[in-house]
């Protein structure tokens, strides 16, 4: 069987082709029933690193760290020795007159993130939530967000599970317990590793990780020269 990450790498890929020319065999692309790959030594749970992301879904940076930086961790072995936690909602508040939740950049953002958050309800297997929020943050990049329905036919995703979430509100309510846990952020992405920021060098949040790792085996990814740097 083909391991979670080796089709999450096809799918992160392909996400730009599918839309460019609208494949209809993209369920290819995408196989069920994913197992991890046997040959591999996993690390043992406590051994690895929380990587938490607080993000805004139509903010730029946000869109292009999940994008560009964070698909990183599935190009290497990174993923085996992270637990990543995507939470969307930054920097949206509570109305307190009516108990709407108001976000940074408009009503679109508050949509796409109780989208994410329900992606995330749903879907325990990384694979599957990641994958989905990549494209709608690929999407959002582009200014083309308001297509984030194509994502599921595109990556061959049952909508069900999550568009049931949405239209319950579930989403919402998740975000709203966000918010509250969540102070405003000065700069978004906020990345943090083991519960500890990283500021501004979000983008190098590889090296913090390797740095944070004390389990077996060490992906390559931590052994490469510009780690240490």
């Amino acid at each position: 069987m083909v391991s979670p990450k080796l089709a999450i790498i096809s799918v992160l890929t392909l996400v730009p082709f599918l839309f460019i020319n609208n494949k209809s065999d993209a369920a290819s692309y995408y196989p069920s029933g994913l197992h991890g790959d046997s040959a591999q030594v996993a690390p043992f749970a406590s051994q690895k690193v929380n990587l938490s992301v607080y993000y805004a879904s139509l903010s730029q940076p946000s869109a292009t760290f999940i994008v560009k930086n964070l698909e990183q961790i599935f190009h290497s072995n990174l993923i085996d020795i992270i637990n990543l936690q995507l939470v969307p909602w930054a920097n949206a508040y509570v109305n307190k007159t009516n108990q709407s939740l108001i976000c940074q950049n408009g009503p679109d953002e508050c949509e796409l993130n109780s989208l994410e958050t329900c992606a995330l309800n749903v879907w325990n297997d990384v694979s599957k939530h990641y994958a989905l929020i990549y494209c709608f943050e690929f999407l959002a990049i582009e200014g083309r967000h308001k297509n984030w329905k194509d994502c599921f036919s595109q990556l061959d995703l049952p909508e069900e599970p999550v568009l049931n979430c949405y239209t319950r509100a579930n989403g919402t309510e998740i975000g709203q317990k966000y918010i509250n846990e969540t102070a405003p952020l000065k700069f978004l992405p906020l990345v943090m590793v083991n519960n500890e920021s990283i500021g501004k060098e979000y983008e190098n949040f590889t090296r913090y990780v390797c740095e944070a790792y004390r389990g077996t085996p060490v992906p390559a990814a931590c052994n490469a020269t510009f780690i240490w740097k």
